[in-house]
């Protein structure tokens, strides 16, 4: 089981957070969407999901479906005073991240979620590059507004990059979030990589019940947050 997982977790990184298709491009490039109800309340705040493929929802019929829309439908019941950002886009990097993210940041906000990284490790980026990129984005945040809370998701490449470099990719995230103060989600696709009923046809992009369990791995830290 821990050989499928293993393998299964490379390709699934490949393609779900690798470069997109045409037609995934098509989507990505779109702005970010909001997935809150048009009519909100004067004092509602906003929280950002700043991520590749995986917060985009690639291969979901909308991005209502995927893991941050999950959520805002949780904050919603709950009548939370926040509206969610999908920020993803597929086949994002650390370093055009910390490029795009200045657009994003014209509109307040006030939690961010930071789901980056798993390209360049799939790239084989030296891990220092891609904690600098990070860092640089997270930075980025903090001095537009020096009081937005913070969550970061941490990722895993698959063994096929080396055992030293899989190591050294894997710390990236904690230590960026003990050093920033975040909240932090040891590992967003925990318990769907592998699993075929968590997959779509292509057996690699999570349906909506795996999108189901990244939002609760996201709620989990989020949820103290608001």
């Amino acid at each position: 089981m821990f050989l499928k997982w293993q393998i299964v977790l490379g390709i699934f990184l490949i393609a779900a957070c690798g470069s997109p298709s045409n037609e995934a491009n098509q989507e990505s490039n779109k702005p970010p969407q909001d997935t809150a109800p048009s009519l909100l309340k004067e004092d509602t705040k906003n929280i950002l999901f700043f991520g590749n493929s995986l917060t985009a929802g690639y291969g979901l019929e909308n991005q209502e479906l995927a893991f941050p829309g999950i959520i805002q439908h949780w904050i919603d019941s709950l009548e939370l005073p926040y509206r969610v950002i999908n920020g993803g886009l597929s086949g994002e990097t650390s370093a055009a991240g910390r490029e795009r993210i200045d657009w994003l940041l014209q509109e307040k906000i006030d939690v961010f979620v930071l789901e980056l990284g798993a390209n360049d490790g799939l790239r084989g980026i030296p891990t220092e590059e891609t904690s600098k990129n990070l860092q640089e984005i997270i930075d980025k945040v903090k001095a537009q507004y020096p009081d937005c809370k913070m969550v970061l998701t941490g990722m895993m490449v698959p063994p096929s990059m080396g055992g030293a470099y899989g190591k050294a990719f894997t710390a990236i995230f904690p230590a960026l979030a003990k050093n920033n103060n975040m909240a932090f989600v040891p590992f967003l696709l925990a318990d769907i990589a592998g699993e075929t009923d968590l997959n779509q046809q292509d057996g690699i992009h999570p349906t909506e019940e795996g999108h189901q369990i990244m939002a609760e791995h996201v709620w989990e830290v989020l949820e103290p947050l608001l």
